[in-house]
């Protein structure tokens, strides 16, 4: 039965909604970071919208049944205050789908564009073999590294076995479980003495202070993949400790940290952090070399 189209377009529904989430004092950080974005977001999964969809969908006039639905899950987003991912168990990392739920982090990270550049010019991507992901959650890092450096292979590590099962369905869906594997470990504990030319880690780096002034949306990630001891810093010490020995000459390591840089800077003044810059102007992840970490931790 064909559903009866009214005169409500998409684009009408988009800023109706978008001034919704403006009034309810909603956050956004979890793939959007404002109201229109987020409503663009909800409804074309609603719609089963392309990402790249065409500017003409905005005159879309809209069924009562798509504008039941579109009501149904911006009311549970708005009323629960859970990021919108949790809901539709459907996160973006480099313009490629991710399932999430509760039991992981929520994809982003900074690290997006230097994967797509394969962290030229700091290593040739033709010398990438091996490569590290800690603390991997949805894999989708590991995934978008195997995808962007076609001859290496994968180890995409997390202390949590939840999180290695969520990552697994994703390293399912992207069919590598021949270049990505998925091991439970707490950092280098569990690698024995594996050797990499690229480690990246997007770890927990959220002090107990800061944790109590994150929005309502932050509470519902695993408090294990946000949180971190010694001012949020315990994961990110550990893993400049090990990481020297545990990456091949010429290798590389690169790091999130967030709001950490000043931080960062002050308790290790002697190391040479090189902090990538990206295109919007956020900051907030390093990268060491394998000299400059065997030269500078001891």
């Amino acid at each position: 039965m064909t559903q009866r189209k009214i005169k409500t377009t998409l684009g009408d529904c988009l800023k109706k909604l978008e001034k919704t989430f403006k009034k309810t004092g909603m956050h956004f950080g979890h793939g959007t970071d404002n109201a229109w974005d987020e409503a663009v977001q909800l409804v074309s999964y609603v719609l089963d919208l392309p990402p790249d969809a065409d500017r003409s969908v905005l005159s879309h006039r809209l069924t009562e049944k798509e504008i039941i639905s579109i009501k149904q899950l911006s009311d549970e987003r708005i009323q629960t205050r859970k990021p919108l991912s949790y809901l539709t168990h459907r996160a973006w990392f480099m313009r490629r789908s991710f399932y999430v739920d509760e039991r992981v982090l929520i994809s982003r990270s900074l690290f997006a564009e230097w994967i797509e550049r394969q962290f030229t010019p700091w290593i040739e991507p033709e010398k990438v073999h091996r490569i590290l992901d800690i603390g991997t959650g949805s894999g989708c890092i590991a995934i978008c590294c195997a995808l962007m450096f076609l001859e290496a292979t994968v180890d995409a590590v997390d202390i949590s076995a939840d999180a290695l099962t969520v990552a697994q369905k994703n390293v399912d869906d992207y069919r590598l479980n021949d270049r990505v594997k998925l091991i439970q470990s707490n950092c280098f504990e569990n690698l024995k003495n594996k050797k990499y030319d690229v480690i990246i880690s997007n770890p927990p780096y959220v002090g107990d202070g800061e944790m109590a002034t994150l929005p309502q949306e932050y509470h519902y990630e695993p408090k294990l993949a946000l949180r971190a001891d010694e001012d949020g810093l315990a994961i990110v010490r550990v893993i400049l400790k090990e990481a020297g020995k545990h990456l091949n000459k010429n290798g590389i390591l690169l790091v999130e940290v967030g709001d950490g840089i000043e931080k960062m800077e002050k308790i290790f003044p002697h190391i040479p952090f090189v902090w990538l810059d990206q295109v919007y102007g956020e900051e907030g992840a390093f990268l060491l070399t394998q000299e400059q970490l065997n030269k500078n931790i001891t």
